[in-house]
């Protein structure tokens, strides 16, 4: 990933669905990480205490010891619903969160990845997020 560029290639290698998605970075996301790149000593934005990728236990129990009730792919979830609930195409929010689809005839005409309107939606999620404002939980 190139933060500079806005702009987060997975590996069709790390895909479920063996194919690369190119995620669109908020203008946000893209400040949040090159501000702590100072901070990184490799390129995984947040390792682990030996310096790898953090497992999904690993952060299961850090949302858990921050009093969090939220699993890791509860953060995909919450996605989805505020893609139906803020009037989001269904169409744009599934080939954000890479799912595929199922229909052969339908599958063999989606031949983009919507990534300009793609990069729309998460500027308005991360305007969603930041005015949520609200006070952080108390960890338990």
């Amino acid at each position: 990933m190139h933060a500079e560029d806005g702009l987060w290639t997975i590996p069709a290698s790390r895909m479920k669905a063996g194919r690369e998605h190119r995620v669109p970075l908020s203008g946000r996301a893209v400040e949040v990480l090159a501000g702590g790149a100072e901070l990184r000593e490799n390129e995984l934005v947040f390792p682990s205490a030996r310096e790898r990728r953090m497992s999904d236990n690993t952060i299961s129990k850090l949302l858990r010891d921050l009093g969090t009730d939220a699993v890791p792919h509860g953060f995909r979830s919450s996605f989805r619903d505020w893609c139906g609930e803020s009037g989001q195409s269904r169409e744009l929010a599934e080939v954000a969160l890479a799912h595929t689809i199922r229909n052969k005839a339908e599958a063999a005409y989606a031949r983009t990845d919507l990534l300009e309107r793609r990069r729309e939606l998460m500027e308005a999620c991360t305007g969603y997020l930041a005015s949520a404002g609200g006070e952080p939980r108390p960890a338990r």
